[in-house]
């Protein structure tokens, strides 16, 4: 396995790698219209190997692994192994439809946490959401990741009262760390409108990152319209402190004057910065 090179200073803390467009549900809100008709994109498996020799040398400490749905991609557990292996810190956003015993080992691996989400206590109104009958084997995964010592960080969507039943189900099954979340209007959330950079919190670039599974870089997971750069074209560390970023993060916080930024230092669960520990933002809503 590679080693990262001594590490630069960096203000990017966090960096989302969105592996795949693949998943097995065809939630009606998600924010980059996944599904099981998704492809895993141009990104070779060297790629990712690249990418993250890339960010451990830049001095990026956490890397959230999502998509789609990240275990699905055929190079996920070599993957989270490699992250490992350079010092990172990892999550996995999964929606716990299905584990296999490998993910559980890698689940249960020092550095690595879990999160997933969950729309309803009700079976039926949890899988209209996800557009497959998913309730029962998520919240089962759910339950199967506490007994093993690894609680996953779970995000609710719904109305005030939904909510509260979904929270007090995962309660029961041991969960402690419950957020909620409003849809996104991007993807299929976004009703058939265009993307518009005043959905968007206003931190997005600041000290975070994504990457999709065209190798190309945006602020954050929820503006992969915007184009900063392609990994497979120039190297990571120049993207992020490249004037196409700044640009982009100048321009997304001059059309969200007001909003409370997101932050991967944010420690506060009204705040968004997915995949942050101690974050409760839920990027999959």
């Amino acid at each position: 396995m590679t080693t990262a090179l001594p590490k630069a200073d960096s203000r990017t803390r966090l960096l989302w790698l969105d592996l795949t467009r693949t998943c097995q549900l065809h939630c009606d809100h998600c924010y980059n219209d996944s599904g099981p008709q998704g492809g895993h994109g141009t990104m070779t498996r060297e790629n990712w190997f690249s990418v993250l020799d890339q960010a451990a040398g830049h001095g990026i400490t956490n890397v959230q692994f999502i998509g789609g749905e990240p275990t699905m991609h055929p190079d996920f557990p070599e993957l989270v192994e490699c992250a490992l292996d350079l010092g990172l810190q990892v999550e996995v956003y999964s929606n716990l439809v299905h584990v296999s015993e490998r993910c559980w080992t890698l689940f249960q691996r020092d550095r690595v946490s879990l999160a997933t989400s969950y729309y309803s206590d009700q079976a039926a109104e949890h899988n209209t959401r996800t557009g497959r009958a998913s309730h029962r084997r998520t919240r089962a995964n759910i339950q199967q990741a506490v007994s093993l010592g690894v609680p996953p960080r779970v995000g609710v969507i719904g109305d005030s009262k939904h909510a509260e039943a979904a929270r007090r189900d995962l309660t029961t099954l041991g969960v402690t760390r419950i957020g909620t979340d409003y849809v996104r209007p991007f993807g299929r959330g976004s009703a058939g409108h265009a993307p518009d950079m005043s959905g968007l919190c206003g931190g997005c670039g600041d000290g975070t990152a994504a990457i999709g599974p065209d190798g190309k870089v945006s602020p954050c997971v929820f503006s992969a319209w915007i184009d900063t750069g392609n990994v497979k074209e120039t190297p990571l560390a120049d993207i992020l402190g490249g004037a196409q970023m700044q640009s982009a993060s100048t321009a997304i916080r001059s059309v969200t004057v007001g909003k409370d930024p997101c932050g991967p230092d944010d420690d506060n669960d009204d705040e968004c910065s997915p995949g942050y520990p101690g974050s409760e933002c839920t990027p999959r809503n």
